[in-house]
């Protein structure tokens, strides 16, 4: 079995994350630990909110309580991007050209690398937010859809109806599916025409015992790995109608179990998956081969990432315990 190095901390932990080698966790708290030759902890909120890592520049996207919007490095340095005061920042997004996207309420802001921001105000709460994988456009999840901005521009967006609260939302590698996680117990998604702007098929994908928390394309965008079951559901999207008609693998079943994060390998098809107890396997693609990572521990796995070179896997847990995963070891 890999070795694993623990760490204890304190209370829910919302991201695990590295930056090159480095393992980091950012804690609920607002602390951000850094396993860098021994632990060292900077505090970046007053109330953590939200962790992405921004692989473009390889730094950490942060949003608080406090309002505030913050890029951490990877000696641990914290740099303020944006703020607005008396807002609970819940929702961020790394971006391309140096963008980061954030929001509260019903508006979603993108900063420029300028430092020019831009608003984009939805007539319900903005949930979910990200990035299209080329050009700068904004996909925003709300109430009965999603809605997508060219953020250079000053035209209307274009509207992806679909009945129901919508999460969470993730365009593919490739920039041709938009996908939203919803409060029903799905995922739906729409194939993106780049003439039109967007196509009217839709993709349903259904049948989970609970909400979809954690989603994960493999690395070259032809499946999309899904938390929400007793195993990890991973659509296939090779196709050119990604997975209208087709049946999803399923991945480290266990029974009165259910999956709370997934994490895609960097460069093969292979799966990083935990579960509520605590537990992490890693399964392939190919053969549905399993490997055990991690016995069961305290809390539920909220959030994994590998190392670049795919040798290590940081997890962290809402109940602090959190650690490296060596799977060379």
């Amino acid at each position: 079995m890999p070795t694993v190095a623990p760490l204890d901390l304190d209370g829910h932990v919302v991201a695990a994350a590295f930056l090159g080698d480095v393992p980091f966790f950012a804690s609920a708290t607002g602390a951000v630990h850094r396993l860098d030759h021994g632990q060292k902890v900077k505090e970046a909120h007053d109330g953590l909110l939200a962790c992405v890592r921004d692989e473009a520049n390889d730094t950490l996207i942060t949003g608080g309580e406090d309002g505030k919007v913050q890029r951490i490095a990877a000696d641990g340095s914290v740099t303020l991007i944006a703020e607005v005061p008396r807002k609970w920042i819940s929702v961020v997004a790394p971006g391309p050209q140096g963008a980061v996207g954030f929001a509260e309420g019903r508006t979603a802001r993108v900063r420029l690398a300028d430092g020019t921001i831009k608003e984009f105000t939805e007539t319900r709460s903005v949930e979910g937010i990200a990035f299209a994988p080329k050009g700068l456009r904004l996909g925003i999840a709300r109430y009965n859809g999603v809605s997508l901005h060219w953020v250079a521009m000053a035209g209307q967006p274009v509207d992806l109806e679909w009945k129901g609260a919508h999460t969470g939302v993730t365009f593919s590698p490739d920039g041709r599916f938009v996908v939203t996680s919803m409060q029903e117990n799905a995922l739906h998604g729409w194939k993106l025409d780049t003439k039109v702007g967007a196509d009217t098929r839709h993709m349903r994908m259904t049948g989970y015992p609970a909400k979809v928390k954690s989603l994960s394309w493999s690395a070259k965008g032809k499946w999309l790995a899904s938390s929400g079951a007793p195993a990890a559901i991973v659509w296939p999207f090779s196709a050119k109608d990604g997975p209208m008609g087709k049946p999803p693998l399923e991945l480290g079943t266990r029974a009165d179990v259910m999956v709370t994060a997934v994490a895609c390998h960097p460069a093969e098809e292979v799966v990083a998956i935990g579960y509520s107890d605590g537990m992490v396997l890693a399964a392939r693609f190919a053969d549905s081969r399993e490997v055990l990572l991690r016995r069961p521990g305290k809390g539920a796995v909220t959030s994994m990432a590998w190392s670049k070179s795919g040798k290590l896997i940081a997890f962290a847990s809402e109940a602090g315990d959190c650690g490296v995963i060596d799977i060379a070891g």
